[in-house]
């Protein structure tokens, strides 16, 4: 069995090989974060511990590909902006496989906000995927700005190996006003 430690970053690549017409645009900065010396975050990124694919790779493959990493993650990172898909492409897929099969803590991660208290408020944006296993409590998740104290603190706190109250026990865990002040959000 893997050793799980990585984090598996989802987003949706909007049916587009080009960055700046997708969410990748947010993993792309994720990774400058996490390799940039002056910065906080720094985390195990699942997507560089497997072959990579190429865009002309068959969908199972893709797929095979995709769940390889998730063996081996301890949490999901899903980035969800105002773009992103009720029922597009491979984020779908990689929600429902996160939280049925590998029972993956995911952390949600929303572009273009300082703080998230209300996430009920925001489920308009959630794909299809998520909505369902939300509703149902199925999902653990923790619903975070896109932002790098924030992202560092919830990958650092909430995976498949947290004990006592970093454990996620409901569909919609938030950070409360106080930490976002702290972090310097609000």
């Amino acid at each position: 069995m893997a050793y799980r430690n990585g984090t598996y970053v989802a987003f949706d690549g909007q049916g587009t090989t080009n960055p700046t017409k997708s969410d990748m645009k947010y993993y792309g900065l994720l990774q400058r974060w996490n390799q940039s010396k002056s910065n906080t975050l720094t985390f195990s990124d699942s997507h560089k511990k497997t072959y990579q694919v190429q865009d002309t790779s068959l969908m199972v493959t893709l797929q095979k590909r995709l769940l390889e990493r998730m063996k081996s993650s301890k949490n999901m990172l899903l980035i969800i902006s105002r773009d992103t898909s009720w029922d597009r492409g491979l984020l779908n897929f990689e929600i429902e496989k996160a939280v049925d099969v590998y029972n993956l803590p995911i952390i949600i991660a929303y572009t273009g906000y300082n703080s998230i208290i209300a996430p009920k408020e925001l489920s308009n944006l959630w794909p299809k995927a998520l909505a369902t296993r939300v509703s149902n409590g199925s999902a653990k998740c923790i619903h975070i700005p896109f932002k790098e104290k924030a992202i560092m603190a919830a990958i650092s706190q909430f995976s498949i190996h947290s004990t006592g109250d970093n454990i996620l026990a409901s569909s919609y865990t938030t950070y409360t006003a106080e930490t976002y002040r702290n972090w310097g959000y609000m």
